[in-house]
């Protein structure tokens, strides 16, 4: 029976950027280059099964390290501190069409608060932190360096 994999397979772009990181994984697991030449041309499912394990080896490295992620719409705005072991979040809404959240240059003005609903809530994760991140990445969020989590938090105490 094929492995599960927890989060998901790595693409075969993905893979190959981690070739190096692929073979010390496969090492480190007792396979030489042989073995796993041998294992790909004999028994496609346990390469499968190797390849899906590796692949959540190397997300769950990944969600760990996640410290911001946000998410953006023209009019909404999303950006969520990821703590160990609460997510708070801290948004901003608009039904002015003048205002456009996407437009990168936005918080490089001041933030007026004018025709600009800003909030907050923080809330313990209900799953496992790495799961829930994940799944919030696969819903659209993406990994963020925590500049938008300041402006907003800074326009909210403001």
């Amino acid at each position: 029976m094929a492995a599960k994999p927890k989060y998901r397979e790595l693409t075969t772009d993905e893979l190959k950027e981690l070739e190096k990181e692929f073979v010390e994984y496969l090492i480190v697991n007792g396979i030489t280059a042989d073995d796993w030449l041998k294992i790909k041309e004999q028994d496609k499912e346990k390469a499968e099964d190797i390849i899906t394990l590796f692949s959540d080896v190397i997300l769950e490295g990944v969600l760990r390290k996640v410290k911001f992620l946000e998410f953006r719409a023209k009019s909404d705005i999303k950006a969520f501190q990821c703590l160990k072991e609460k997510i708070v979040l801290v948004g901003m809404t608009t039904e002015n069409p003048a205002i456009d959240f996407t437009n990168e240059s936005f918080f490089k003005e001041p933030i007026t608060k004018e025709g600009i609903k800003i909030y907050t809530i923080d809330k313990a994760y209900s799953t496992n932190r790495e799961e829930e991140l994940f799944k919030m990445i696969e819903s659209g969020c993406k990994i963020a360096d925590g500049q938008s989590f300041k402006a907003i938090s800074l326009a909210l105490a403001g």
